[in-house]
């Protein structure tokens, strides 16, 4: 047998210090290898390939194969630039856009295989037809999903625009949110990441000339928060900064005036005794004098257009947006009414750490005590940890830790989550539904790789087997939920995917964003653009396109690809690190939004840079029990000695946010914060929030009867004690797979795990 080649090898030494989730990372961590050293080595290696790869185009390209010592070449196998060929993957792999692009269009040019030439076939196999292969992969999935975006682009513009979707199959228009050119909104910072700065000036252009807001519309707050008013924000930020490279010229903020005339509009929704707001609002009008004032409905079913019942999602998923406009503004309101919101879903909470589904704005009465991960609840949990990251506020990180410790205890069936009931835990809904997927991708962002990569594998697996995922997959009889058959073009398992592949760079995921491309291209592309899956069992078409089509899943499916080939966009390349709003929507940590220098008092502001403070909820007993404890505050250090809030902002390699653990490669990095925090101190003591029960109210207390520790470099972190280091292979499409999948984890995740699953570090 003929000994590897040396790219072959360097390839593979590349993958073994770079990958997360390997042995090797966690040999050398066990022995002594710290993460700074593995990134010496991983350094190292690259260093020898391209010591190696530029002797070859130096002294012996374009002929096969390096002489190394006399620097010179030879043709050993076909006369055909063998080591280039052979290398095209590795330059893929190592980011290396320009010469991959380079090679690749030689290659194009210059190779031909009508010559006189006998070859091994098994070497000529797997060098030069596998590398030929890889390389087409890995440029055509990119050049592809590019594609995508501006065959339904171009379709919603000549056939929909001004109206706010597109309909794909008859190739016509309809306003679905508040007839303002949704589709062009989400799709502007898509437009800046592909570079196409033209149609990104003008479509900007159009929409400051002709964009209004003060229309006799009823729009839903959540909706219109997310892809309108986060649209407006992210272009702004794009179209008005030099930094991003796609600064306008002629651009003066109309954006930015453009989202606060939106969201002092929807400001009137927040006025309920709760603080939850409305589901919808007028824009006019705002909310009808005699809505506000009566009675709460009875049932769902004679709720008006003012909605008294909203979802968990739709009143505590509004804080990135409202956030940033008021860093921008300097005007706190909008920052507030949404952190109230958040304040007012989690002081509803059962004593189990969990919240429901759907809530009554007026009363606090759940309407709907199933709690879960999906539908109706998901981006709760999304926002509280990207609220921390971005605006810095560390009330989010404490609520987001103490939800997803309580999330992992009881919704976790390893690999996948069910519904229980909040107060009760009891089990209501064994279903899989589509909204889930986002949850992986979040996990990454909080640093739980493992239990992310198994439940991605899982949900995975339903993908496979119908080409998209159903809204709802029946866990107990693992078939398509009924009335749940639809495939409404979602990205959240496309989103998982990117993420997952940027933290480990495991070429599964690329894969996996193989395979959705192709069910997009061959079930869901239609004349105008792409078509909704009605019926994922039979591929069956339905004359609808949502614009998050192309303001989530084709971004996400492009930044995978992109990643693949050597990023080259704002996001990976970019000024700053970007956070993803839950519409897909770039928010950048500049230092007038983050703010992270500006951290000065413990019980919560970001005073100097905003010019003001956000008033202290922290009741009387937590002041006395900082006492006691010795951290009263003072400026903004306990008297422990260890800082409350960071006054540091690095970027490093790390696995993500909550356990602050470095890992090696560099393929993930994200903001890393050194926090400390004051022993004793409950969440809802430092700031004043505590249970509102149906019967009585009584004062916040942890769930799991743990005491954080003080730790000068890690976070206050729940992290399972259950080993999760196995790997994981893909799951056939089968049902016995399936079923092989669903039982798998049943020894400790079929029922709640035990009190002491989870530990405080």
């Amino acid at each position: 047998m003929e000994p590897p080649s040396p790219f072959f090898q360097f390839f593979s030494l590349f993958l073994l210090v770079s990958s997360y989730p390997n042995a090797f990372t966690h040999t050398a961590l066990a022995e002594g290898v710290t993460p700074e050293e593995a990134k010496q080595l991983r350094d190292e290696v690259r260093g020898m390939f391209y010591h190696a790869f530029d002797g070859y185009m130096e002294h012996a390209f374009p002929l096969d194969e390096l002489r190394p010592l006399s620097c010179g070449g030879e043709d050993t196998l076909g006369g055909y630039a063998l080591t280039l060929i052979d290398s095209l993957d590795m330059l893929a792999l190592l980011g290396d856009r320009e010469r991959f692009a380079a090679s690749v269009e030689w290659i194009g040019k210059n190779l031909r295989f009508d010559i006189n030439k006998t070859v091994s076939v098994f070497e000529t196999t797997i060098r030069v037809l596998g590398g030929l292969l890889s390389a087409h992969l890995i440029a055509s999935d990119y050049a592809t999903v590019r594609g995508m975006f501006y065959h339904a682009f171009d379709g919603y513009m000549e056939h929909a625009f001004p109206l706010d979707e597109l309909r794909p199959l008859s190739c016509g228009g309809e306003d679905t949110l508040g007839g303002y050119a949704l589709t062009l909104i989400d799709s502007l910072d898509m437009l800046a990441l592909l570079g196409d700065r033209e149609r990104f000036a003008a479509s900007v252009e159009w929409i400051g000339k002709n964009l209004r807001f003060d229309i006799n519309k009823t729009v839903s707050v959540f909706e219109t928060t997310i892809r309108v008013l986060g649209g407006l924000l992210s272009a702004h930020l794009i179209a008005s900064d030099y930094a991003t490279g796609m600064k306008i010229q002629s651009y003066d903020n109309q954006l930015l005036n453009l989202a606060e005339d939106l969201a002092r509009r929807l400001l009137p929704a927040f006025d309920t005794p709760t603080g939850i707001p409305f589901g919808s609002v007028n824009l006019l009008h705002g909310v009808d004098e005699h809505e506000s004032k009566a009675k709460p409905s009875a049932s769902l079913s004679c709720i008006s257009p003012y909605i008294q019942i909203t979802s968990t999602a739709g009143g505590g998923t509004l804080t990135l947006e409202f956030g940033v406009l008021s860093r921008l503004t300097n005007d706190p309101i909008f920052e507030q009414v949404t952190k109230n919101a958040v304040r007012g879903i989690w002081a509803r909470r059962s004593k189990l750490n969990l919240v429901g589904a759907h809530i009554n704005v007026f009363t606090g009465e759940w309407t709907q005590k199933d709690a879960g991960i999906g539908t109706s609840i998901d981006s709760f949990y999304e926002y509280l940890l990207k609220a921390y990251i971005l605006l810095g506020d560390e009330e989010y990180l404490f609520i987001f830790q103490e939800a997803y410790g309580a999330a992992m205890h009881y919704l976790y069936n390893d690999p996948w989550y069910v519904e229980v009931n909040m107060d009760s835990a009891t089990i209501v809904w064994p279903l899989f539904n589509s909204l889930q997927a986002f949850w992986p991708g979040l996990q990454v962002l909080a640093g739980d790789i493992n239990p992310a990569i198994r439940t991605h594998s899982a949900f995975f697996t339903v993908w496979k087997r119908y080409g998209f995922t159903p809204e709802g997959f029946n866990l107990a009889t693992l078939s398509v939920q009924q009335g749940q058959k639809s495939y409404p073009l979602r990205p959240e398992l496309i989103e998982s995917t990117y993420w997952l592949y940027k933290a480990t760079r495991d070429p599964r995921y690329l894969d996996a964003g193989r395979d959705m491309v192709a069910s997009l291209q061959y079930g869901a592309r239609c004349p105008c653009g792409y078509c909704h899956i009605s019926d994922v069992e039979f591929h069956t078409q339905e004359d609808h396109m949502e614009s998050f089509f192309l303001a989530e899943t084709v971004k996400y499916l492009w930044l995978l690809f992109d990643f693949a080939v050597g990023p080259d966009n704002l996001v990976e390349n970019g000024p700053y690190k970007y956070i993803f709003s839950t519409e897909g929507h770039l928010l950048p940590a500049t230092p007038q939004i983050s703010l992270v220098q500006e951290h000065c008092s413990y019980l919560g502001a970001f005073c100097k840079g905003l010019g003001f403070i956000h008033e202290s909820h922290t009741s009387e007993i937590a002041t006395d029990l900082q006492e006691a404890n010795g951290s009263r505050s003072d400026g903004g250090q306990g008297h422990t000695g260890i800082p409350v809030y960071s006054t540091s902002f690095e970027t490093t390699a790390t696995v993500g946010m909550i356990k602050g653990i470095p890992t090696p490669a560099p393929a993930y990095e994200l903001f890393s914060f050194k926090n400390g925090f004051c022993p004793g101190l409950s969440h809802g003591q430092k700031f004043g929030i505590s249970f509102v029960g149906s019967d009585t109210a009584y004062q916040y207390e942890s769930a799991y009867n743990r005491e954080p520790t003080i730790s000068q470099t890690h976070l206050v972190a729940v992290v399972p004690n259950k080993s999760s280091a196995d790997s994981l292979s893909y799951i056939d499409n089968d049902h016995d797979k399936l079923q092989e999948s669903s039982e798998g984890g049943s020894e400790s995740g079929a029922s709640p795990l035990p009190q002491d699953a989870f530990r405080i570090e």
